[in-house]
């Protein structure tokens, strides 16, 4: 790869998590403080996301991937995102916001396949070359939050000037990044994108528990994303944003440990890691305080990391390793629309009406209790996947060994 696209890449995907990373985690925060909203519209707006994850496969699939070069296509949907979002600086209601960021996730939900297309068509070797341009993502992500956390502005409108003029320079910058023509071969079907050729693998029970336990995880991790912030305002933490990006930190870190981690506790013990993770970071939300309890948020905080790629990256090399070459794709596929489409769009409600229930007469909020729900349902996947789950194949592996001894 030429040392000019090396750096191209990097730069978009810089640019595409900076606006993403502009309002994503602070949304929750803005309309409660300024729109005056309530936790169902707030769980309304986070779902909205998920609804676009659902319909953006399409798009790439049966369209983009067909007839258009993928950096045009990437550059159109950012630059009408940028008008979205300008409609979205203008509202002042939070009845109508949910059609307004709904609007704004159908353009932006699609480029996040499109951006990982273009990076990895102009790899030859994506596993070796892809992570450190992937990288500048999460970096961004860091460096966005912490300008929102230093100057304060994460309860305001502009988190969303922020993310649109970000969209406008990403989208200009587009159409100068390397060529990704149209797949002329491509015979990209309905089935193929919604991952039906993968329901074959619910034969298997263990990967049929893991799908299960997959989108029920992500109905907690949907309450991290739509109530962590405001939660830990409340709770008296100061710059907010910027602590919360030690989250991706630790994403960073965890995510170098998951080769020996696979290779000394095989899948099921991580995955089981990940989810006691998730259990104990929920109480150290519900417990923790800006004073003699703030080490508890921070312990909540930096868990992202195992909670994460302990779980879903663990998972994701689980359900390559189980569907193998011929349903690889599909099996990705499925596991994505049921996670990030169902899972989180489900959860999104969820927390939304949980907020909602917990709140107080005179506008407070019970955290305790609203933390104390995404921790009883992860406890339940945990025991859920430990009583019926089973990785074979290290179970096999182990006897092998032992023979061999």
């Amino acid at each position: 790869m030429l040392a000019s696209t090396r750096v191209k890449l990097m730069v978009l995907m810089f640019l595409q998590f900076f606006v993403w990373g502009a309002w994503y985690g602070q949304m929750s925060k803005y309309m409660l403080t300024t729109l005056h909203a309530t936790g169902d519209q707030v769980g309304s707006a986070y779902a909205a996301f998920s609804l676009a994850m659902l319909i953006s496969p399409f798009f790439i699939g049966m369209i983009a991937d067909r007839y258009f070069a993928a950096q045009k296509v990437l550059g159109v949907l950012n630059l009408l995102g940028a008008g979205v979002l300008y409609l979205i600086t203008q509202n002042t209601s939070a009845d109508n916001f949910f059609l307004l960021i709904l609007g704004y996730c159908l353009t932006f939900a699609p480029t996040l396949a499109l951006t990982n297309s273009i990076a990895m068509q102009q790899m030859s070797v994506p596993e070796k070359e892809f992570p450190p341009i992937r990288v500048l993502g999460t970096v961004s992500w860091i460096v966005v939050t912490n300008i929102v956390g230093i100057y304060g502005f994460g309860d305001q409108v502009t988190i969303f000037k922020l993310s649109m003029v970000a969209s406008a320079a990403l989208g200009i910058f587009s159409f100068f990044l390397p060529d990704t023509p149209p797949k002329a071969t491509t015979s990209t079907s309905f089935s193929q994108i919604l991952g039906l050729d993968a329901f074959k693998l619910f034969k298997d029970r263990s990967f049929a528990i893991f799908f299960l336990s997959s989108v029920l995880i992500c109905i907690p991790l949907s309450f991290y994303y739509a109530m962590a912030n405001p939660s830990l305002t409340d709770g008296g933490m100061q710059n907010v944003e910027n602590k919360m990006s030690l989250g991706q930190a630790s994403e960073v870190i965890f995510m170098l440990l998951i080769p020996l981690a696979y290779t000394r506790l095989g899948v099921k013990k991580m995955l089981i890691v990940g989810l006691v993770a998730w259990i104990v970071r929920f109480i150290g939300f519900g417990y923790g305080d800006g004073g003699s309890g703030e080490w508890l948020l921070y312990l909540a905080i930096i868990l992202h990391g195992v909670c994460y790629d302990f779980f879903f990256v663990t998972g994701q090399i689980y359900t390559d390793n189980k569907a193998g070459d011929k349903i690889k794709s599909s099996a990705q596929g499925l596991i994505s629309l049921a996670t990030y489409g169902i899972g989180m769009g489900i959860g999104s409600k969820i927390s939304g009406i949980v907020l909602d229930y917990y709140t107080r007469p005179d506008g407070s909020k019970d955290w305790l209790g609203v933390w104390l729900v995404p921790a009883g349902i992860a406890a339940v996947v945990l025991v859920l996947f430990v009583l019926l789950f089973s990785d074979k194949k290290r179970v096999l592996a182990q006897e092998d060994q032992l023979v061999t001894e």
